[in-house]
């Protein structure tokens, strides 16, 4: 184990230590912090400032595991207990890692020998997925996001109900100007330790991001995510809207469905209304690009709903239609009835109609923004756990090696080489630093039996036992997080 204290002061200048935890090598001087604000010369010794974090499962009256304690607690002296999980987070780094990980920890778990190594990575390889509920459009794919006027993402395509940028990356980081690295991993940082950050999309929208919190769009603060396309809405509510309404238009920027044409129309045989939509037709009562995209009903740029009507067939439609328009959200409806014309006028809702536009709104689920950390765990990161890289990457390939974040569970991707993704709200407050360079520090954590790190080519001679991590003064204390699953009981039943 290294505590990241060993550096001695450089010959002919007592004061100063060198810090050898990265390329950037600071020379500290007394009482003063590194680059990267995470060791400091303390009295002549190179010292991590943040705590180690230890996470410790507990059990509350209920049987649920008690969530993350808030990180501005402190830590109250008390011995932690078994089972404990030793993150990454305050542990340090060794990168480039040509020595061992500044933390490998064996406990036993369940009568299992198991094995911990924790690090900081230090990560240039690496960007930010925002996913962002809303159907309003935010600007094209492809179209770049700006942070503070630099280029820092780009727009990239439209998933179910949700907008995605795709932020930071080795290009923004290192391949640009020093000040779009800079503004960069800043935007990035914020955006994994859970604050918010202001972008903006050429050609498109204003928004404010953070993880767990609604997106606010243009200054507008999202509520609801749709409940589905305008298809999909016509075939949860056809059975509801059935002998209340001749006639239901589903405004959507994807797919807008028209009930009477549609599938769900035709099962319970309801009369042609005659009212023919713009846009493409797709299948019957389902049409593409019936306005263009925007920040109005469904997606589209539109706010006046009758403006998507095309025509009005007099040789199918009647006099006293009934007429329900209304967007994917709920949010925006409205009620018509045609007159001797046939032209659609404005009318009180009726209470039956407006109690399924409701049931629309309450199928909808809370508007979120989702931020996931992806990275790359390189060479030089997996050298820290073992002398032998290629078989880390294998142990993982093999699901003998657990890999978390801060003990937040990572979705490891196929291929070559080990490419973390995380969900930043699962993983502790305060979770993430960066270094000058420019790049992101993310803790790290491979988790395996004992028999297999030995067999992989671990560095055993540094292993430590839990107990010594347990005597450091300098540790945190904090509670299980309940949405994790505990990274030592699959190695237990394995």
């Amino acid at each position: 184990m290294s505590d990241a204290q060993t550096a001695a002061p450089e010959t002919g200048e007592e004061a100063i230590v060198r810090c050898d935890a990265c390329p950037v090598l600071c020379r500290i001087r007394p009482g003063k912090t590194g680059a990267c604000d995470r060791y400091a010369n303390v009295a002549g010794v190179l010292t991590r400032t943040d705590p180690l974090v230890l996470a410790q499962r507990t059990i509350d009256k209920q049987g649920a595991m008690v969530p993350f304690l808030d990180g501005a607690r402190a830590w109250n002296g008390e011995i932690a207990r078994p089972p404990v999980f030793v993150t990454g987070i305050g542990a340090g780094t060794t990168y480039p890692d040509y020595k061992p990980a500044p933390f490998i920890v064996s406990q036993q778990f369940a009568g299992v020998d198991t094995v911990t190594v924790v690090t900081e990575g230090i990560f240039s390889y690496c960007s930010v997925k925002v996913k962002i509920d809303t159907d309003r459009h935010v600007g094209p794919e492809q179209s770049v996001v700006r942070c503070d006027g630099e280029p820092v993402g780009h727009v990239t395509t439209a998933e179910y109900g949700s907008q995605m940028l795709s932020l930071g990356g080795v290009r923004h980081l290192t391949g640009g100007g020093k000040r779009e690295g800079t503004v960069t991993c800043a935007m990035m940082l914020a955006l994994c330790n859970k604050q918010p950050v202001d972008l903006e999309v050429e050609g498109g929208a204003k928004l404010t991001v953070q993880a767990g919190q609604p997106p606010v769009i243009d200054g507008h603060r999202e509520e609801r995510m749709r409940v589905g396309c305008g298809s999909a809405t016509i075939g949860m509510f056809a059975r509801q809207w059935f002998g209340e309404l001749d006639e239901v238009i589903v405004v959507d920027d994807h797919i807008t469905g028209v009930l009477s044409e549609h599938q769900a129309g035709r099962y319970l045989d309801m009369k042609p209304a005659g009212i023919r939509v713009r846009g493409r037709k797709s299948t019957p009562g389902r049409y593409f690009q019936v306005a263009e995209p925007g920040a109005g009903w469904g997606g589209t740029a539109v706010t006046d709903p009758l403006s998507i009507v095309e025509k009005i067939d007099p040789r199918t439609s009647w006099p006293g239609l009934r007429l329900l328009m209304v967007s994917t959200t709920g949010e925006d409806a409205a009620y018509f009835v045609l007159d001797k014309d046939l032209k659609p006028r404005p009318a009180a809702m009726p209470a039956a109609v407006r109690k399924v536009v409701e049931r629309i709104g309450e199928n909808c689920e809370p508007a979120l923004c989702t931020v996931l950390f992806m990275g790359g765990a390189g060479g030089s990161l997996r050298a820290g756990v073992t002398e032998n890289p290629v078989r880390l990457t294998r142990s993982v390939r093999k699901r003998l090696t657990r890999v978390t974040l801060g003990g937040a569970p990572a979705y490891v991707w196929p291929g070559g080489g080990i490419t973390v993704m995380v969900d930043v709200s699962r993983m502790p407050d305060r979770s993430f630093g960066h270094v000058p360079t420019p790049a992101l520090v993310a803790p790290i954590e491979f988790t395996m039996r004992f028999d297999d790190y030995r067999a992989l080519g671990g560095h055993v001679d540094s292993v430590v036992g839990l107990e010594r991590v347990l005597a450091d003064p300098r540790r945190r204390d904090a509670a299980w997080s309940s949405d994790n699953p505990w990274p030592l009981e699959p190695l237990a039943g394995s």
